[in-house]
């Protein structure tokens, strides 16, 4: 199907859809929106407020990973976009109400890079634990130090994860796989896997454990979550993993915590300030520890994960473009109906109220036009509309529709 705008914005010909793509993001995407005959733009880093306010001028598709801020301001200023995609698992760096109320749908990708971080997070046990960074520093120094001193196995330690999400879930039954014991704490009601144990507070996951993970989204009322004070509860030489986000910590609390010697090590790949791309310096309070993992955020960075979160979201939003799909979006409703060769597929973002679906009938039966088919779902404050019907209708349906108080944006795909 094509798509035209048609709530005031321009009008799009999908031969002539822009798309926009931040960060180096996988040339798989680049391909799958290619296949459907949109124009495609990339960037290797992330741009500022102002200079993505200039670059999204006429452009109907923005791709980002996680430094991209898509603000309000952004939103407002950006005169043709209809979707966002947020090729990772994260979508904080977007004002999602805004987005909504604007009619852009906005898609991610919350299962494609979880065993890639799952992985990380393993790995950096194993090698805190083991004091694997600390013997390598040695040995490139040429000092040889064959020592089982605070070298353990990870086999009988017990694991607390902060956050049973998608990656917290994953990581719980791999760590049981290779010997350790898990506790993990969620406000969420979450089912615990295998043998895992819910603690009823953080305190009583953090007083218990060997190693504390978090994997705790990025809201604001999460920023300084893990400070002084919940450092200070852990158990004397316990070990220390963020791969979440990297505004929920406190770096100079945890870097007192590791100088002190009362934390004996930890990993940390997320960060509240990061270098907009490759090469740029990286300032941080925890550099030079010898007992800490520093990564790039690469948690997800695998060539299998960023292949396949190309893939799905670039999927999701040239099915966005298309057929109105939203199945899966963060912030819209989700509705799906198969394509329908020969119709014309109207496509109305909504504030939900009662009533809405019986206004649109009403228009259409008053110009005779038959609905072919037709699905509503609503989410919060918003409600999605796909309705098919045949071509030959009038342009005054269009403008009925545009004009209800309710219209928040309207599409018609053919």
């Amino acid at each position: 199907m094509a798509s035209t705008e048609q709530n005031g914005r321009n009008v799009i010909d999908q031969a002539k859809v822009r798309v926009l793509l931040l960060e180096s993001i996988h040339p798989d995407a680049v391909a799958r929106l290619e296949e459907d005959g949109f124009h495609v733009e990339c960037a290797p880093t992330a741009l500022d407020e102002a200079e993505l306010i200039e670059r999204l001028a006429g452009v109907h598709l923005l791709g980002i990973r996680s430094k991209s801020q898509v603000t309000s301001r952004v939103l407002d200023a950006a005169d043709s976009l209809v979707g966002i995609g947020a090729f990772c698992i994260g979508t904080d760096q977007i004002d999602l109400p805004h987005a909504s109320a604007n009619g852009v749908a906005v898609f991610n990708a919350p299962f494609s890079n979880t065993r890639s971080v799952v992985e990380l997070a393993i790995a950096e046990i194993i090698a805190l634990t083991r004091r694997l960074t600390e013997k390598n520093t040695l040995m490139h120094s040429g000092v040889w130090d064959k020592s089982a001193d605070g070298a353990h196995e990870i086999r009988g330690r017990r694991l607390g994860i902060v956050g049973y999400g998608n990656i917290g879930t994953q990581l719980s039954v791999l760590a049981e796989n290779l010997g350790m014991s898990v506790s993990f704490y969620d406000t969420a009601d979450k089912l615990a896997l295998s043998n895992a144990h819910r603690c009823a507070s953080l305190d009583e996951l953090l007083e218990s454990s060997d190693v504390v993970t978090l994997h705790v989204d990025g809201r604001p009322g999460n920023a300084g979550f893990f400070g002084a004070e919940q450092f200070a509860k852990m158990r004397p030489g316990a070990l220390f993993l963020n791969l979440s986000r990297g505004i929920v910590v406190d770096h100079l609390a945890l870097r007192d915590a590791l100088k002190s010697g009362h934390l004996a090590g930890a990993a940390v790949d997320v960060f509240p300030s990061e270098p907009k791309g490759r090469g740029d310096e990286f300032v941080s309070e925890l550099r030079g520890l010898p007992n800490v993992i520093l990564t790039p955020h690469i948690g997800g960075s695998t060539e299998e994960a960023q292949s396949d979160i190309g893939g799905f979201v670039a999927n999701k939003l040239a099915k966005f473009v298309t057929e109105g799909n939203t199945t899966l979006s963060v912030n819209l409703p989700g509705v799906a109906l198969p394509e329908s060769p020969g119709l014309h597929r109207i496509v109305h973002v909504h504030i939900n109220t009662p009533g809405v679906l019986a206004q649109v009938n009403r228009i259409m039966a008053e110009h005779n036009v038959n609905v072919e088919a037709q699905m509503l779902s609503t989410r919060g404050e918003y409600g999605y509309l796909i309705t098919d019907i045949a071509a030959g209708y009038s342009e005054d349906v269009l403008n009925q529709l545009r004009s209800m108080e309710q219209t928040v944006r309207l599409r018609v795909l053919n």
